[in-house]
């Protein structure tokens, strides 16, 4: 069961992803030659107008075949349906719609979920505490509001985690707010356990999970959730830039897949906000200026318009096909890590 929901949620969100780029493409006329879900052998097609419709062998994957995306000339193709022959914004457009169509489904799924099962406050505010954990002994209550770990601001329950997490352990200064609005200070020194996954630290805090319901209070939190998961991607990138977040804490289909078997035992609230999760991953991911990426054809569209003339087509084509065998690298670098964290 677990595997049938796997390929449905990778379905979905690559789906929504390729047609946010089929979507723009016909609307600025460029000609499709193919819409695909997976990669690999082809397992079924079918062609309506001009464009063919196919499923492929591995469902881990798919694409929008455009004329004029690579270094073929495409002679039978009139050239003003060719995408190199559309302005410098529609192409950005047709490149940054497949990611645009991966928010807009999180955004869907957040307030969807929020109507109808409630939502949590998104704010750092804290919950149940236990008055045998380092938090309590500090001086942390319930119903406190986090307002700085460290001296970094915290907007979210997100940036709090963020910044416990990337600890490692060390004591952290926390700056609150009562429920009467008197600030308050704590330093939290996290207590020590091994475990059989190896070192944890306990600082014993928790988040107010409280629901609240209504429409525009789905609207708040979906807004609100979206935010705070960008910020979330936004602090992975940069931590692995730096050096904070390595290669191997990185996880591929292997990966999600446990993590998709978890949230299945937990009910479909969990499973929905995965999907969105996952939705917002892969759109923040291909946004990044990569080879390969879609963010890597939209810094090239960024060196056009600074030149005033394209890249050339051959060295750009080049240059992505290398970005994509250094990905294929990494994929199978990251599952091999995957599966050997499963197995140990």
């Amino acid at each position: 069961m677990t595997i049938i929901l796997f390929i449905l949620i990778l379905s979905l969100i690559i789906v929504i992803h390729e047609f946010g780029h089929f979507l723009f493409a016909k609307l600025y006329g460029v000609y499709v030659y193919e819409f695909s879900l997976g990669m690999g052998k082809k397992l079924w097609s079918t062609k309506k107008g001009e464009t063919e419709y196919s499923i492929r062998l591995i469902p881990l994957g798919g694409f929008v075949s455009l004329a004029g995306e690579t270094v073929e000339e495409d002679n039978d193709i009139p050239k003003d349906r060719r995408l190199q022959s559309k302005s410098v914004f529609q192409r950005f457009m047709i490149m940054f719609a497949g990611a645009g169509m991966n928010f807009v489904l999180a955004l869907v799924l957040l307030f969807f979920s929020s109507l109808i099962f409630g939502s949590v406050t998104t704010k750092p505010i804290i919950g149940n505490m236990e008055d045998e954990y380092p938090a309590y002994q500090a001086g942390i209550r319930e119903n406190d509001t986090i307002i700085s770990i460290d001296g970094k601001e915290i907007d979210t329950w997100e940036d709090a985690m963020w910044e416990v997490q990337m600890s490692n352990g060390k004591t952290l200064d926390f700056v609150l707010e009562d429920e009467n609005g008197i600030t308050k200070y704590a330093k939290v020194t996290p207590e020590k356990q091994e475990t059989d996954e190896g070192t944890t630290y306990i600082y014993g805090i928790s988040k107010y999970n409280e629901k609240e319901y209504g429409l525009a209070q789905a609207g708040v939190y979906a807004f609100e959730k979206l935010g705070s998961t960008f910020k979330l991607m936004g602090n992975t990138i940069k931590s692995l830039f730096v050096g904070q977040v390595g290669v191997d804490d990185l996880s591929g289909p292997v990966g999600i897949f446990t993590v998709i078997d978890a949230q299945a035992k937990a009910g479909v609230e969990s499973v929905i906000y995965l999907i969105a999760f996952l939705s917002v991953n892969v759109g923040v991911i291909n946004l990044i200026p990569f080879p390969a990426f879609d963010g890597g054809r939209i810094l090239f569209l960024f060196i056009e318009k600074i030149k005033g003339s394209p890249v050339d087509s051959r060295l750009e084509n080049t240059i992505h096909n290398i970005g994509f065998m250094l990905l294929m690298l990494l994929m199978i670098y990251v599952t091999f890590n995957d599966v050997f964290r499963i197995i140990k």
